[in-house]
């Protein structure tokens, strides 16, 4: 234990602390009386609108019809109503800038009246707000004196109430836009993107004889998170400052154990997590899942499926749950992809698919792949889509934080490639050879060799967790997503890379037709045959860890793009321009600005973090160091005190040489953003971890009394 009075303090706290006391009877808390309390649902809609008003709203709502002003007035009277009813006092227009965090401003419902105040709230204030857009980032589409942008009222995403500490406020999900249209935000261009798909999946299904309703991608994306004592988190300059320890000696035990990983959740964790799924629950937040992560003091909370732009609003509202309910609890919830090293980092899993009514889900092979033509179909546009894209979903995950996971042992490589599972590998490798399919594998049962135990029934396929780009059943996984990360970027890529593959199909599939005389069967197994054999290389079934993967990927031809710096320019590739541009999602300029954007996002993080290397390196652990080592000069005299006076002494001559370096190459300077993030990536990035490396060593050797910052050990472990 350690004996630096701060750190001693706060580990006497967290040992002392009583036993917590939830504010809450979760045992006889009915969840079906709270959930969506605080949505305006279709359910209240429906009870507090004019029959036609609601009628036209839902037809905003499911197929995305316009709404006129005066029936604008009266949704805006009854949600004003409402909010009061709840105990909103103000009202703001929630969105999504390009910094990839959540974005508000508030206004009142009350204005000055005669003698008093009067609630107001207009169908205008409710379809479109003006908040102040000169200094959200805009990559050049804008001059930083034009400040006009508009927020606009998304009706796909319901309003809700956020209950604070000391009020609430009516929550209103919107677009954010400049003046002259351009997208600035993370939530215009997704919706785009799904109006897309849509229009390209209905191409298709009507060459299948289908009619269907609007086709929506839907998402339901895995949390993974840690939760951090407060009391110790304070005492680490790097984690409350960049989110992630920027030093730390390995502890004697990490995960090797394997104990965490689906372990019994500490009573306090349980409390802050049932306490968050309550807040969750309340805003409509379908979670289903909770458990231990397999690094220690890490954790998961997942939901079930939603449409693609209602997940992306209820992910951003569940990181802010985690973070405010967790501070309630005495812990800080770090959502970076790797604040610690040597155990596993944190991801955002995203479970995408796609469908809608009349046709349910268009991802599901049912129960004899091989004989469902239409699976086989939407697949064989995914195997397309992300094999000609393969670049732009790595750049899509691209950032500093989440370059320390990507190709550790917990997260998939930097390579995208597709799992499929032997049972939809070996139909798909039937497909490409004649372009039909005769069987596929079937599952069976598994014994387990214990009467009292049932007979299982057993999966044709394992799965596999090293896969960036995993076909799980029904839905494919996308893995590489980083734990901080807005959703609304992937899901945008994979929206638009998989409209443009349908409408490919669409086209190469009409022309079979006719170049078939009509025979669908025929035309539709040559399109699907060419498709997988010029594309099936992005499907890998192995180990997505190994080198032997590394080399075969290069042999294939696959994008290895191991760094933010290798993977950003893909945003502005030719290919990715013309497809965006095609499918009306965003244009050259748009994309343009975000890969501006998010280089000097990278070159920021880099330079931040390095700074703060310089700064607690010199001002907190040399001094340290310096301070031990002359303490030791009363026993230099024997031969141990001598050696580790001596030892002392040179790590401490190490760091400080390794922090000249770091500060000399910091203070470098490239003529562009482009030459800043690769110097960033090549030349500070090894000058931190070098100082990190003699940092870690003197912490090994210096006394506990004497190091300032509170240890993984004590970190990880207490809670």
């Amino acid at each position: 234990m350690s004996t630096n009075p701060a750190r001693r303090n706060a580990i006497e706290s967290i040992a002392s602390q009583p036993r917590l006391q939830s504010t809450f009877d979760f045992r006889n808390e009915k969840i079906d009386l709270i959930y969506g309390q605080n949505v305006f649902s279709l359910e209240k809609m429906e009870k507090r609108l004019p029959k036609d008003i609601f009628k036209a709203l839902k037809n905003c709502i499911e197929s995305g019809a316009k709404l006129d002003s005066a029936a604008a007035d009266v949704v805006a009277s009854a949600i004003k109503d409402w909010a009061l009813e709840c105990g909103a006092t103000h009202y703001a227009h929630v969105f999504h800038p390009l910094t990839g965090s959540t974005a508000e401003k508030h206004d009142t419902f009350f204005e000055p009246h005669g003698t008093g105040t009067l609630a107001q709230f207009s169908g205008k204030a409710l379809i479109q707000a003006e908040p102040d857009a000169s200094s959200f980032p805009n990559g050049g589409l804008r001059s930083t004196f034009e400040a006009r942008g508009y927020t606009a009222w998304d009706v796909t995403s319901p309003a809700y109430i956020f209950d604070g500490e000391n009020g609430s406020t009516l929550c209103i999900p919107t677009a954010f836009v400049s003046w002259k249209g351009e997208a600035l935000d993370k939530k215009t261009p997704l919706l785009r993107s799904m109006h897309a798909l849509n229009k390209a999946a209905h191409r298709v299904l009507e060459l299948f004889g289908k009619k269907a309703g609007f086709i929506s991608a839907s998402c339901g994306p895995e949390q993974e998170y840690f939760l951090i004592d407060s009391r110790l988190f304070y005492l680490r300059p790097d984690l409350y400052t960049c989110g992630r320890s920027l030093f730390g000696a390995k502890p004697a035990k990490g995960q090797e154990f394997e104990d965490q990983y689906f372990g019994t959740i500490p009573d306090r964790v349980l409390a802050c997590m049932m306490e968050t799924e309550r807040e969750c629950f309340k805003l409509g937040i379908p979670i289903k899942t909770r458990h231990n992560e397999v690094a220690p003091a890490q954790f998961e909370v997942a939901p079930i499926f939603e449409s693609a732009n209602v997940a992306h609003d209820h992910q951003m509202l569940t990181m802010t749950l985690l973070k405010r309910v967790a501070a309630k609890h005495g812990f800080v919830c770090l959502l970076a992809e790797k604040p610690f090293a040597g155990v596993n980092g944190s991801g955002k899993h995203v479970n995408w698919s796609l469908g809608g009514a009349g046709v349910g889900n268009l991802l599901e092979p049912g129960s004899a792949p091989h004989e469902n033509a239409q699976f086989l179909t939407f697949c064989s546009a995914v195997i397309r889509a992300v094999d000609l894209h393969q670049g732009l979903l790595r750049a899509s995950v691209a950032s500093a934080g989440n370059d320390h996971r990507l190709g550790a042992n917990e997260a998939p490589p930097a390579i995208i490639s597709i799992y499929l599972g032997d049972m939809l590998n070996e139909v798909i490798e039937q497909v490409k050879k004649s372009g039909s399919a005769s069987s596929s594998r079937k599952g069976g049962t598994m014994t387990l060799g214990v009467d009292t135990l049932p007979v299982l029934p057993k999966d044709a396929g394992d799965r596999n967790r090293t896969s960036p780009f995993a076909f799980t059943g029904n839905k494919f996984e996308f893995r590489a997503v980083g734990s901080s990360f807005s959703v609304a970027g992937p899901l945008t890529v994979l929206n638009t890379i998989m409209a443009d593959s349908l409408d490919k199909l669409a086209d190469d599939l009409s022309a079979e037709i006719k170049a078939e005389k009509g025979n669908f069967n025929a035309a539709l197994q040559t399109v699907l045959k060419n498709i997988l054999t010029k594309h099936g290389r992005i499907i890998f079934n192995g180990n997505g860890y190994s080198e032997e993967w590394h080399k075969e990927a290069a042999k294939r031809g696959l994008k290895n793009l191991r760094t933010t710096p290798d993977a950003l320019p893909e945003i502005v590739a030719k290919s990715t321009i013309e497809v965006f541009e095609r499918q009306n999602v965003l244009s050259k300029e748009e994309l343009v600005s975000r890969e501006e954007i998010y280089t000097h996002s990278y070159v920021l993080t880099i330079n931040t973090e390095s700074k703060l290397v310089s700064d607690i390196g010199r001002t907190l652990l040399l001094p340290a160091a310096l301070k031990y080592a002359a303490d030791l000069t009363p026993v230099a005299d024997s031969k141990s005190g001598g050696k580790l006076r001596k030892e002392v002494i040179s790590l401490a001559e190490d760091l400080a040489a390794s922090l000249d370096s770091l500060d000399k190459l910091r203070g470098e300077s490239k003529d562009d953003s482009h030459g800043n993030a690769r110097h960033a990536c090549d030349k500070i990035l090894p000058a931190m971890l070098k100082v990190r490396a003699a940092a870690d060593a003197l912490e090994e050797v210096v006394s506990d009394e004497y190091w300032p910052l509170p240890s993984y050990q004590e970190l990880l472990f207490l809670r």
